[in-house]
């Protein structure tokens, strides 16, 4: 099951008057639709913003989670890459010149850069994609909605102990398939992993920070061998 976050993909996109666009708030609407959905055992796949939702509900229902895919999904301090300083210039003072400077990410070409840099090919990735994503974010308030996620990133940080603290205690069985040259979220994210998991699958792959854009057919051949050696979902 693969649902799409409030203000992104298919889902609805209420204004930030509405909705206070956290990764709190998002977290908790992701956990009540497994609520609603009764879906109380399962495997979690984490990448990016993925990452704070998945183990703030790893951290509330640890009883639930039977493993843990990782593609670029970052939980330590050292994994936060050189993308980062114009965010950090934010969290510092938030103010129209510090949002005005992340405005380029939200172009045509910005959009792309995300999806292609660090590919071994930029042929490789569909260029539908960073189409869509700038269709979606050329829909109103879709520029501040992003900035207030990138505000609260901040708050990611401070429960990294909460998130290193239960893996050291429930060991989840984790598979991780990691893109390199992701500047947002490098290599050494994923090598922190082995601070507080013992025994992991991990597996780097020369690229950006979507992997499974330039490597999916591996990638997809590694969660399921994954997931057949951890058991099915029961």
């Amino acid at each position: 099951m693969a649902p799409d976050y409030p203000g992104f993909g298919n889902s609805d996109f209420p204004s930030a008057d509405a909705y206070e666009y956290t990764f709190d708030n998002i977290a908790t609407t992701i956990d009540a639709f497994l609520e609603k959905k009764e879906i109380t055992r399962y495997a979690l796949m984490m990448q990016d913003y993925g990452a704070p939702v998945g183990f703030r509900i790893a951290t509330r229902h640890p009883e639930r989670v039977t493993a843990i895919i990782n593609q670029n999904g970052n939980a330590y301090k050292e994994g936060l890459g050189e993308a980062w300083a114009s965010i950090r210039a934010l969290w510092d003072n938030r103010n129209e010149s510090t949002e005005k400077a992340l405005l380029p990410a939200f172009t045509l070409e910005g959009l792309k850069w995300q999806y292609t840099h660090g590919t071994r090919d930029p042929e490789n990735v569909n260029p539908d994609t960073w189409h869509l994503d700038y269709f979606r974010m050329s829909r109103p308030n879709a520029h501040k909605v992003n900035i207030d996620l990138w505000y609260d990133y901040q708050n990611n940080l401070t429960l990294y102990p909460q998130w290193h603290q239960y893996l050291r205690k429930h060991q989840p069985p984790m598979l991780i398939v990691w893109g390199k040259n992701d500047e947002y979220f490098p290599q050494s994210g994923a090598e922190a992993f082995k601070q507080d998991v013992h025994t992991i699958d991990y597996i780097i792959y020369d690229t950006g920070h979507f992997a499974l854009e330039e490597d999916g057919y591996e990638i997809i051949e590694k969660i399921r061998a994954f997931m057949a050696k951890v058991g099915s979902v029961k």
